[in-house]
């Protein structure tokens, strides 16, 4: 489940020159392998008695616990002993010595447990970024209320100390913002769930995303995303001369100053749950709204969606929002990513449609 972390040991594995700086030390007892590096110093000072200690903690302890983190895979025999937990499901590993796991699943057979590790490099320069994607997954995400780093023995602590804190601390951090996206407003919750419940017979009922970028994938190579900062203005006659040589992708608060302007956009996009972004569409345009495909987010005020159906011309797609829509299964809606803004709405939309330029102007 880490292709690059495959790779590199692909890589590893294809060097003939290649020297293992660690190698293994297997005592009497099964159980008691250690690893020395070349350059001195064991992973362990007593193998068995350390992995005693370790398996006393988490049966005492965190015996409920779904998911565990660890910095440093050792041997690996905790991880294996850990899984035999069936509540444990997950065990998220941090490890900077390829050489170490190259060494180990050379020797010691993993594969029974490979599906239910994840091992990621720290050093890797898009570590955080896979941590953060992972941890937006489940069953990641629904525990990571109750995340804690563990170190695996004292020779991470003491060679690796500045990134375990780096680390702990970054994503502490990635936590809070992944929970501030869900919301932190209870009332506001629950206006979305009831928006939500009100749009979904709208929603089923109508096309889907899934039935756009069957439509219209790999059909236009540039995109402008248009957003209403205060250079918007400035830019509207070059906007308005290519505007033919690109898909135009505009957020519900520029739409009546391109109306205005005779720019017709090809997407009309609005993810907002307030009764004030509903006052966009409160216009009748008429013919120029044919053509134009107005994107909702399902969580969007039902004033919003009164007047996009009331205007004849006006065709529309509610996509669903994923903490309000995880629980229905309807395997033929798609969701679309609804970040901060809707010109990251817009972005995500023109990334599924495969453009290979993306122009954004008028936000400042």
């Amino acid at each position: 489940n880490n292709p690059t972390l495959k790779e590199k040991l692909l890589k590893i594995k294809e060097d003939a020159h290649f020297k293992n700086e660690f190698y293994i030390s297997q005592g009497k007892d099964n159980l008691d392998i250690n690893l020395y590096n070349t350059t001195g110093g064991g992973i362990y000072k007593n193998p068995l008695e350390e992995l005693k200690e370790k398996l006393e903690l988490y049966n005492h302890k965190y015996y409920l616990y779904p998911v565990l983190y660890f910095y440093g895979f050792g041997n690996g025999i905790l991880y294996k002993i850990l899984l035999q937990n069936k509540n444990h499901q997950k065990i998220v590993i941090f490890e900077p010595n390829i050489s170490l796991l190259f060494a180990l699943f050379n020797a010691i057979d993993f594969s029974k447990e490979l599906s239910s590790l994840t091992i990621l490099d720290p050093c890797e320069k898009n570590f955080f970024y896979d941590l953060s994607f992972l941890s937006q997954t489940e069953p990641y995400f629904k525990f990571l209320r109750v995340y804690f780093l563990d170190i695996h023995s004292e020779f991470y602590e003491q060679n690796y100390q500045e990134n375990i804190l780096k680390i702990n601390k970054k994503f502490t951090g990635l936590i809070k913002d992944i929970f501030m996206k869900q919301g932190n407003d209870p009332e506001d919750g629950l206006i979305g769930i009831k928006h939500n419940l009100k749009h979904l017979s709208s929603m089923l009922s109508n096309s889907s995303l899934l039935d756009l970028i069957k439509a219209r994938k790999d059909k236009m190579q540039n995109a402008i995303i248009v957003s209403t900062g205060p250079s918007l203005i400035k830019q509207l006659p070059l906007l308005k001369k290519y505007a033919s040589k690109a898909s135009i992708f505009c957020a519900d608060s520029s739409y009546t100053i391109l109306a205005k302007h005779g720019i017709k956009p090809d997407y009309v996009l609005s993810t907002e749950r307030v009764l004030a972004t509903s006052k966009f569409f409160d216009n009748d345009f008429k013919e120029f709204d044919q053509g134009i495909l107005f994107i909702l987010s399902i969580l969007t005020h039902p004033q919003t969606l009164n007047f996009i159906q009331s205007n004849p011309y006006r065709k529309y797609i509610l996509t669903p929002k994923d903490m309000f829509f995880n629980n229905f299964q309807f395997k033929q809606i798609l969701s679309l990513g609804q970040g901060h803004s809707v010109a990251h709405m817009c972005y995500d939309l023109a990334l599924m449609l495969n453009h290979k330029n993306i122009i954004l102007i008028g936000q400042d």
